[in-house]
């Protein structure tokens, strides 16, 4: 009954500022479940039954207020913690068993010697392999409370015998800067997956590794980033602004105007400050973005585009502006509720539509493909109301449904054939490349000392591919002489980042794709490279 009252409650806020009193929605609400509870012809789960009315009471909210259910609040603040406890494995399940792909560096399985390629058949004296077992298994039996121990039983190659190793759990890392690297000897990259609390830390660390190379300019990749926290966007602005530029400010009904500004010194207050001079206030700045680059990505790439600090090379972003905060239930699940609008410097707002209802606002990926916007960007039709100038160079820039690229660069479907389809349902690239990995790796490492070699050296080889071919047959992958002759390159540059994220570390996949195959990244690299930004001003 408590999580009734929790869903009556929540009820009557919303629909207290509409029709009818906070008292008369909650009599409303409890009414339907008495007469639930007298006369329905059935059984049912009132929890479940609560649950299912919040969602789709938060349905007619916005999009982005939902309910996460209390077995899943954890998972979910994980990602934006920067951490959670374990025992600091990268895993894939193979034929049925846990197998060992890397080990976090300084993680507890490190420390005790697992390696890459380990098969992990038992834990803690319960026999894993052969039943089935699934990711929410392997999490329900590995995670737990810091210092715990859980034993593991290992099948290595080379050995006859299980060995068990004692892991003690710990604080396991959630890295969000995936890589960063010189591109050239003038620039470098850094590619941020998303913004949790320890993005600060990862970013001023990569960009001072950068600078010590020699970096004078910078890429920042932002594709498919879905965002985090806004003091991280924040944070992230704030390295590359110099002092007192308004960065992001937002408003709700409830929600007082909040500003955020680059360099406020002020300690005092509710605004989120920074103590130093940002990391990269002077150099060329090229962010890149995609349609799947939202909410703090958007900050960040509106901020310096209202600036005139960076050139935003890609695609129209996501379109999120709205802030959610998280308010926890008593039965332990979490509800995140939109509490006010974020708007860019220049006054836009980023959001787009969703007066639609939800189902039509999350068909607007597929809703853009189909209208030809991924392709070309004059199919991206934008009233003269959403015009607005940036700051400094007074350069148009639109508001109203993502951030909108300075340089537009079009989805290439050319490499895409049924045989590369194929491919990628199947999932045998990654698995290939992992047992590739596995099964040569005293080898792969002797060839290739270092990733430079590697990078220089591995060819996809006609005996290579034919192992491929040989691996792929036995998921019903056929093979497409015409077909590959379309995706020859996109497959075989696939599968040299793969075995060089499996050989190394999943950092060294971007080194060698976004060169061949990313190609916001590749005109990003030819605009920062050439004299294009120094013509726009934009040359810091």
């Amino acid at each position: 009954m408590k999580k009734i009252l929790i869903a009556s409650l929540l009820m009557g806020a919303a629909t207290v500022f509409s029709q009818g009193t906070k008292e008369e929605t909650t009599v409303k609400f409890e009414e339907v479940y008495g007469y639930l509870s007298s006369s329905y012809v059935d059984e049912f789960d009132g929890a479940a039954l609560t649950d299912a009315a919040i969602v789709a009471m938060l349905k007619e909210l916005d999009p982005h207020s939902y309910l996460i259910p209390k077995s899943e609040v954890n998972q979910a603040n994980d990602r934006i913690n920067g951490s959670f406890v374990g025992v600091g494995i990268q895993f894939r399940i193979i034929e049925d068993t846990l197998t060992v792909v890397n080990t976090i560096e300084g993680g507890p399985s490190e420390k005790v010697g697992i390696q890459a390629g380990d098969k992990i058949v038992k834990v803690d004296d319960e026999n894993i392999a052969g039943i089935g077992l699934q990711n929410s298994g392997v999490r329900e039996r590995l995670l737990g409370e810091k210092n715990s121990l859980v034993v593991m039983g290992i099948k290595r190659k080379g050995e006859k015998e299980i060995l068990d190793f004692n892991v003690k759990r710990d604080n396991i890392p959630l890295f969000s800067v995936a890589s960063s690297y010189m591109v050239t000897e003038k620039t470098g990259y850094i590619k941020v997956t998303n913004f949790a609390r320890t993005t600060p830390e990862e970013l001023v660390r990569a960009l001072g590794e950068l600078k010590e190379e020699g970096m004078k300019n910078l890429i920042l990749d932002l594709q498919g980033n879905g965002g985090g926290l806004l003091h991280v966007a924040k944070f992230m602005a704030d390295e590359f602004l110099s002092d007192d530029k308004l960065i992001v400010y937002s408003e709700g009904r409830s929600q007082p105007k909040r500003t955020l500004i680059a360099n406020d010194k002020d300690s005092r207050g509710r605004y989120y400050h920074s103590k130093e001079k940002g990391s990269f206030e002077k150099g060329k700045l090229v962010v890149l973005i995609d349609e799947s680059s939202a909410s703090a990505s958007e900050i960040v790439s509106g901020s310096l585009q209202d600036w005139d600090r960076a050139l935003i090379v890609g695609r129209r972003s996501f379109g999120k502006g709205l802030v959610q905060k998280p308010f926890k239930l008593s039965d332990g699940s979490e509800v995140r509720l939109t509490i006010a609008r974020y708007y860019t410097p220049a006054g836009r707002f980023i959001q787009k539509p969703y007066d639609e209802g939800v189902d039509a606002y999350r068909d607007d990926y597929i809703n853009r493909y189909n209208h030809g916007e991924m392709m070309h960007k004059d199919s991206i039709k934008l009233p003269d109301s959403l015009k607005f100038e940036t700051l400094k160079l007074k350069r148009t820039v639109y508001g109203g449904g993502g951030i909108m690229p300075d340089i537009f660069v079009p989805l290439d479907t050319s490499e895409i054939s049924d045989l590369y389809r194929s491919i990628s349902r199947s999932g045998v690239l990654n698995t290939f490349c992992f047992s590739y990995v596995d099964d040569n790796r005293k080898k792969l490492v002797k060839m290739y000392p270092s990733f430079e070699v590697f990078r220089d050296e591995f060819k996809t080889d006609d005996a290579f591919m034919a192992e491929f071919w040989k691996a792929a047959a036995v998921v019903d992958v056929e093979f497409n002489e015409d077909d590959y002759a379309v995706s020859q390159k996109l497959i075989t540059t696939l599968l040299k980042a793969r075995i060089a994220s499996n050989l190394f570390d999943s950092s060294k996949f971007y080194p060698i794709y976004n060169i061949n195959e990313n190609e916001i990244f590749i005109k990003g690299l030819e605009i920062i490279e050439g004299n294009a930004m120094s013509e726009l001003g934009l040359d810091y």
